[in-house]
């Protein structure tokens, strides 16, 4: 079993929400290879936790389809194929087109200043290259306009569906340039909805998404062939 990157190790105290993004990555990023072994006591003695929370972040790796596992057996690293990535982000396209729709046509005045202010102030991220902290911002922007549809049925589905392709969502920051541009694709969704332009938002969220697909893609894509 190819051993984990020392400089990926993570503090004691570890939760398993930190343990399934700490994983995640590794997988997306290709230091844990399809078809590789997650041992739970590997795991446990890496994160300083017992096997009860690796369990559980191997059965939220699970859910996300990073994760294989089959009775009986340890958990592998699952081999997420481009055309099904592919098949998330289309989903993932029409369901943020429909908030950013719907997010122009109801949300309040003041759901609108704080997603205007918030964009804002992430341009200083973008200036200091900090690539974790607007991951931390992109996840936030994106779930004012979930809520901003105030539906709560779309909202359910849109944040499973984001859960799915976070890890991949978060490689996209990686890629020489990218801050800025994904800055300039909110900037265009900010703008319409400020204005309530619902259709301009739903087409400026959906090839956002569609933008996103392709860097994230390109990335998970680049991985395979280190």
């Amino acid at each position: 079993m190819k051993q984990i990157r020392r400089r990926e190790v993570i503090r004691t105290g570890t939760t398993v929400e930190q343990m399934v993004r700490a994983v995640a990555d590794m997988i997306v990023t290709g230091v844990l290879s399809p078809g590789e072994r997650l041992d739970e006591i590997s795991l446990a003695a890496r994160f300083d936790v017992s096997r009860t929370p690796v369990r559980e972040a191997l059965r939220e790796l699970g859910a996300m389809g990073l994760v294989e596992r089959e009775p009986n057996r340890s958990a592998v690293v699952a081999n997420v194929t481009e055309s099904y990535l592919h098949s998330m982000f289309e989903a993932m396209s029409e369901l943020e087109a429909i908030c950013a729709r719907l997010a122009a046509e109801r949300m309040t005045v003041d759901e609108r200043r704080t997603l205007e202010l918030e964009h804002r102030a992430s341009a200083k991220l973008v200036h200091a290259g900090a690539d974790e902290d607007y991951a931390a911002h992109n996840t936030e922007f994106h779930s004012q306009l979930y809520r901003g549809a105030h539906n709560d049925h779309i909202y359910e589905l849109v944040t499973q569906t984001r859960a799915r392709l976070a890890p991949f969502r978060r490689a996209q920051f990686r890629l020489p340039g990218r801050l800025a541009k994904s800055y300039d694709e909110h900037d265009v969704i900010v703008t319409a909805i400020m204005r309530g332009d619902a259709v301009a938002a739903s087409q400026a969220a959906y090839a956002h998404v569609a933008i996103v697909s392709d860097a994230s893609i390109v990335f998970a894509t680049a991985k395979s062939i280190r």
